[in-house]
């Protein structure tokens, strides 16, 4: 048996597997919402606690950077040490990667009915690209070595925003002013979709009702009933800010598929997409993910999908473990 787990900003899904035959089956499963826990650890115990049987050893996709086997978070005020987390858990070997490079690993394992074409091509191959919208903004690449796909994770997250017209340039200035530094993050997350909110709201772009204003003050989620409020048209400040946010999520999958020449395909992942799906499906995003002047014609070839299974990371990083042992 083996240990796996997705570490996101907000919550942590864990899962015990067993491999057999080349195929994953879970043994138990369980999330755990992180502002309830001092640390990774607290966590991992208490799963464990509740389950019996030797896991020798675990994988962890983390949200946030990775180096040498250790990662801090960005949005979460933990750091968590492979080394130090395998003596206290008593686990032989503990491995973290960054959560897009296993949601990366998890693609192999996806099914057919936790895709969704936003756009098709002909089956290609070569490099493939990975951009999820969440909490944070998380990119990483599948590089394709001639036999098979290697992932490489990636912070292009928090690469300079850059805008496309002249309400983006606006938007720019006004985030330069809150922040200083601008990334493709201040916009395209949860909180960047407030961000963007405020801005229109701000701006004079039109005024905010008395109604939304009360739900926004009483919702511990502005970005969730901003999504909802513009999914069904009920406030011009709410659609025009989640259409600003679908096109430069579009604009930064297209420049994440350029660095990455992602032939066979950009996957959008995150727990976002599936809840924007009707607006992701209209245009919009495809239209700015293409706009690339003389490399249009380039990613008119280029098949984009949307990954509805919110578990991919976690069976992605139980796919790297059992890859290490077949």
């Amino acid at each position: 048996m083996f240990l796996a787990g997705d570490v996101g900003g907000t919550k942590t899904n864990l899962a015990i597997f067993t491999s057999e035959g080349g195929k994953l089956h879970v043994v138990a499963e369980q999330s755990f919402l992180n502002h309830s826990y001092s640390g990774f650890e607290e966590i991992v115990k208490e799963f464990l606690a509740g389950h019996d049987g030797k896991v020798t050893q675990a994988c962890f996709g983390i949200a946030g950077p990775v180096k040498a086997g250790r990662a801090k978070m960005p949005n979460l005020p933990w750091t968590i040490d492979s080394a130090l987390l395998g003596a206290a858990l008593h686990i032989d070997r503990v491995f973290l990667l960054n959560d897009l490079e296993a949601t990366a690993y998890g693609i192999a394992v996806l099914q057919p009915e936790n895709v969704i074409a936003l756009s098709e091509a002909g089956p290609q191959l070569g490099n493939i690209a990975l951009i999820a919208a969440g909490t944070g903004l998380g990119e990483a690449m599948l590089v394709w070595d001639g036999v098979t796909h290697r992932a490489s994770a990636s912070e292009g997250g928090h690469a300079d925003f850059a805008p496309r017209d002249a309400e983006q340039i606006e938007l720019l200035r006004y985030l330069i002013a809150k922040f200083g530094h601008v990334s493709y993050e201040r916009l395209v997350s949860g909180p960047g979709l407030l961000n963007i909110y405020n801005f229109l709201k701000e701006s004079g772009f039109a005024k905010e009702p008395e109604w939304l204003s009360a739900r926004l003050s009483e919702s511990p989620d502005a970005s969730a009933v901003i999504t909802e409020t513009a999914l069904s048209a009920r406030s011009e400040l709410c659609t025009h800010a989640l259409e600003l946010f679908v096109s430069i999520y579009g604009a930064e999958a297209g420049n994440l598929a350029l660095k990455a020449l992602a032939t066979a395909g950009v996957y959008i992942g995150g727990g976002i997409a599936p809840k924007i799906l009707p607006k992701l499906k209209d245009g919009t995003f495809v239209r700015a993910f293409r706009d690339k002047g003389r490399f249009t014609t380039l990613l008119e070839t280029v098949p984009v999908k949307v990954i509805l299974d919110p578990k991919t990371a976690l069976r992605g990083a139980a796919y790297y473990l059992a890859s290490l042992t077949n």
